[in-house]
């Protein structure tokens, strides 16, 4: 029988009517300038809370699992590389993330007053891939876990698309929903790692022996470069998430909670990750991704242990939506049709990217997320410090904010893309990966050589600017 409602069509307008709500709810801003006075985040403590959701996940288990099995690394050198490398790497996200309430604008467009009009868009076009990047990382471990889990009854596919499901519909809502995630998405993630931690420390090896190759100094810098390349991933995101913060909020918290926000969960999961290897079967379990380490140690909690399993696969939503929340705020600097695009079409678009990719990548995870790794240092370095040394010596600290868009009034961007045409030499002499190794790195230790590309490259980078950016001003006289 046809519902009384139904005569006059007035179901179907309720209907239309609760998607247009829907609708309006989406974030229309992309990466145009946010006015001072429309700036109403006043939660401070999502700096912290935004990072820490972020990075107490799955992947940072990962990334620590590398340092036995891959660099040989004993306790000590590993849990130093991981300190030292981290926060190196996290001291540039921290500090850009206060450039966002100060100038109210996205990460990748305050780059314009570094690069220009043109060599924004380039370093938008590498930020763009990065995201993708990042993002099947982290849908292939969560998919990883989904299918040891079930035996195989969920195909790695079927995690993938599960995971960027829930990825998607969050971060195409934007920057109010990405925070309200956020928020509480570590809480569970932080049970579950510290029963995990407590439940097999005793069975941890980590002071024994390792009956692989002593690792060398050369092996605790190149594991370094890894969890360097973890850290300063963030960098090219920072501002995008605290534009809405008043231009009054105090820039110490927001440096400090920010800094604490990633590099206390990165170190405590990598430390974890490492110890993990040293259980039965964890070196074997870790050369066969991360997700299945995790669930390997999962095991004899039996039921808990799989209820546990799954939460901590679908913790990787809170790891990728900042990838796919920026991504399409990259996109739109690319130009002025880009921009006529909505950001959130760019973010459901990146997230079909990234899940192709992960699915032709599914079976050479380990590949895919060490020299991945390492790309992301490679190119963040130089260009971290390029913008770093254009804050501090070049601009000390002041903008002309309202010329975000102004070609015009922006700087020609030829020195900085100099600078990173610097870096990249540098990366060329120091990188030392599976499929080449630089003249200076095997020079340096041979014959498997030492990976210092990103060191040289952000050397290298920041004499070359610091030498191109003056002259630049005086001949194109901005």
């Amino acid at each position: 029988m046809q519902h009384p409602d139904d005569l006059d069509g007035s179901r179907p307008a309720h209907a239309a009517t609760a998607v247009r709500r829907l609708a309006r709810r989406i974030e229309q801003r992309g990466i145009e300038r946010v006015p001072a006075n429309d700036r109403h985040h006043l939660n401070v403590f999502d700096n912290f809370t935004l990072w820490l959701s972020a990075n107490l996940v799955v992947s940072t288990v990962a990334l620590g699992a590398l340092a036995r099995p891959v660099f040989h690394l004993s306790f000590w050198a590993g849990t130093t590389s991981m300190v030292i490398f981290t926060t190196l790497g996290t001291i540039p996200v921290a500090f850009f993330a206060t450039l966002g309430p100060r100038l109210g604008l996205r990460q990748m467009t305050i780059s314009r007053f570094s690069f220009g009009w043109t060599g924004a868009k380039i370093m938008a076009l590498f930020n763009i891939l990065s995201c993708v990047g990042w993002s099947a990382v982290g849908v292939l471990i969560a998919a990883q876990i989904l299918t040891r889990l079930s035996h195989g009854g969920i195909p790695i596919s079927g995690g993938v698309l599960l995971i960027a499901a829930l990825t998607t519909i969050v971060s195409v809502y934007g920057y109010r929903y990405v925070h309200l995630y956020e928020r509480y998405a570590w809480l569970p993630m932080a049970a579950i790692f510290l029963l995990l931690a407590l439940t097999r420390l005793p069975e941890m090896r980590l002071f024994s022996h390792t009956p692989l190759p002593a690792g060398t100094a050369a092996d605790w810098i190149s594991y370094g470069g890894v969890v360097f390349g973890a850290a300063i991933g963030w960098s090219s995101y920072a501002s995008d998430y605290t534009v809405n913060q008043p231009e009054a909020t105090p820039r110490r918290r927001i440096f400090w909670l920010t800094f604490a926000g990633i590099s206390l969960p990165c170190v405590l999961l990598e430390v974890l990750g490492m110890g993990l290897t040293t259980l039965s079967q964890g070196h074997r379990a870790a050369s066969t991704g991360g997700g299945a380490l995790v669930a390997q140690a999962f095991q004899p909690l039996g039921l808990l242990g799989s209820i546990l399993l799954v939460l901590l696969a679908l913790s990787m939503v809170a790891n990728n939506i900042p990838n796919d929340y920026s991504l399409g705020l990259s996109m739109q600097v690319l130009g002025q049709r880009f921009r006529e695009t909505p950001r959130a079409v760019w973010t459901f678009l990146g997230a079909v990217g990234y899940v192709t990719i992960a699915l032709l990548a599914a079976h050479h995870f380990d590949i895919l997320l060490e020299n991945f790794l390492f790309l992301m240092a490679y190119w963040l370095g130089p260009w971290c410090i390029i913008l770093l040394l254009d804050h501090f010596r070049i601009r000390s600290g002041t903008y002309e904010a309202d010329h975000w868009n102004t070609r015009s009034a922006l700087p020609r961007g030829w020195a900085a893309m100099a600078a990173m045409g610097s870096g990249f030499v540098g990366v060329y002499l120091g990188a030392a990966q599976a499929l080449f190794t630089g003249p200076l790195a095997l020079w340096l230790n041979p014959p498997q050589g030492v990976d210092v590309g990103f060191e040289l490259g952000a050397l290298l980078a920041g004499l070359t600017y610091l030498m191109l950016r003056p002259l630049e001003k005086r001949i194109a006289g901005r």
